[in-house]
């Protein structure tokens, strides 16, 4: 009993001595708040005119975007006691959790309505917006699922099938919010994850392929139909359905080069509708021009190249829950950015999606930074069983 319970010392010495040593990943923190500092200074140029037409403070946004960031941080620092086996332990409980979550706004006195769709929930002081949880909710839910069926491209159909049914529910549910921006960032978010995962093509095909004609039909709303229409011809209609895209289209031209300079865009002054959340990239074209498109997406691409790098050391260590929990909010942040970039450049019709770490909008920029947090949680667990491993080589041969 003695030798036991010395040996638990010294393995729980060895484990604090570890986890001294082990610092958190550079370039995960340096690009994160690369990007959460170009947030910063874009929020603050972009939402003096919304502030002012709202008739509150000029640093109203701002504030309240300091305010979220210092939430999301604080939050994200909390995960540094959650080990990633508890995550993995209640990955079963994260596809119940998300329904009940997506429900939440259509309860009567609990659910907020903005420009039509019902996505938020009103807890009183704030807003929230349920999607945002509900990602980072599907990720760890998927990866659970991945790290029990290990060779999934030797699997049968059905084992592919299931996650996409899972997501398949939940996207239902968004657009009938409606939201289809979120629901087809989280269709391509679990999809990616099970690619990566090495599923077989023909099964990845053959659900792509039968989910062709859902899309279509989701499409098909009117409203929908309008974006899509004016998509492919913003100037047919720039002062209505296209005004826009079309006001993006002329901030992004304004910024040329080098861009007109911090504060000086023209577009952000009550043309381009929401400047300081889904268009705010359009803004900083403007401000910073080609310079400033290429940093920001350097940045994103680093970013998720390293995340993604993460999940696979991982995976080359044996460890597939956090690997593919790495890989999904690789992808998370990925495609939105992609999409969100896209749309403000005119290559996609609207979504109405933020641009992560960037836009203002507390419901999104807490979830990313707590999805970074969990990815350096990842990182700082395998850096700590390398140190560990050599410790222990010694003490078995002893």
């Amino acid at each position: 009993m003695a030798n036991a319970t010395r040996q638990r010392r010294k393995q729980a010495y060895r484990w604090s001595d570890a986890s001294r040593t082990v610092g958190l990943d550079t370039t995960v923190v340096v690009t994160t708040v690369a990007l959460i500092a170009i947030g910063i200074v874009m929020v603050s140029s972009t939402s003096m005119a919304v502030a002012e037409s709202f008739a509150v403070s000029g640093w109203h946004y701002i504030s309240r975007h300091l305010i979220y960031l210092i939430i999301g941080v604080a939050a994200a620092c909390s995960l540094r006691l959650i080990a990633i086996r508890h995550l993995q332990a209640a990955a079963m409980l994260c596809l119940p959790l998300s329904v009940i979550m997506l429900l939440l706004p259509f309860v009567p006195g609990l659910g907020h309505e903005v420009n039509g769709s019902t996505r938020w929930i009103d807890l009183g002081i704030v807003r929230f917006q349920v999607v945002e949880a509900v990602k980072l909710l599907m990720v760890i839910f998927v990866a659970g699922y991945l790290s029990r069926h290990p060779e999934l491209f030797r699997a049968r159909f059905g084992v592919t099938l299931k996650p996409l049914i899972a997501v398949g529910l939940l996207a239902g549910l968004l657009l009938l919010q409606p939201d289809m921006g979120s629901a087809v960032i989280l269709v391509a978010i679990v999809a990616g994850m099970i690619w990566l995962a090495g599923a077989a093509l023909k099964h990845l095909f053959v659900l792509g392929a039968s989910g062709l004609p859902l899309i279509g039909f989701a499409a098909l709303e009117p409203y929908r139909l309008q974006r899509v229409m004016t998509f492919v011809d913003p100037w047919a209609d720039p002062f209505n359905a296209g005004f826009q895209l079309t006001q993006a289209l002329i901030a992004v031209g304004r910024g040329q080069i080098s861009g007109v300079g911090l504060g000086a865009s023209v577009q952000k002054l009550y043309y381009l509708p929401e400047a300081h959340t889904d268009f705010i990239f359009a803004v900083l074209a403007e401000e910073f021009g080609l310079l400033g498109i290429v940093l920001v997406i350097a940045l994103f691409a680093l970013l998720v190249g390293r995340i993604l790098g993460i999940g696979l050391r991982a995976l080359n260590q044996d460890k597939p829950f956090p690997a593919y929990l790495a890989w999904g909010i690789g992808l998370w942040i990925g495609i939105q950015a992609l999409v969100s970039i896209a749309v403000n450049l005119g290559m996609l019709p609207t979504k109405g999606l933020t641009l992560p770490l960037i836009s203002s909008g507390g419901s999104s920029l807490i979830m990313t930074i707590i999805a970074i947090g969990v990815v350096l949680r990842i990182d700082w667990e395998l850096k700590r069983e390398q140190l560990e491993r050599p410790r222990r080589r010694r003490d078995w041969s002893v």
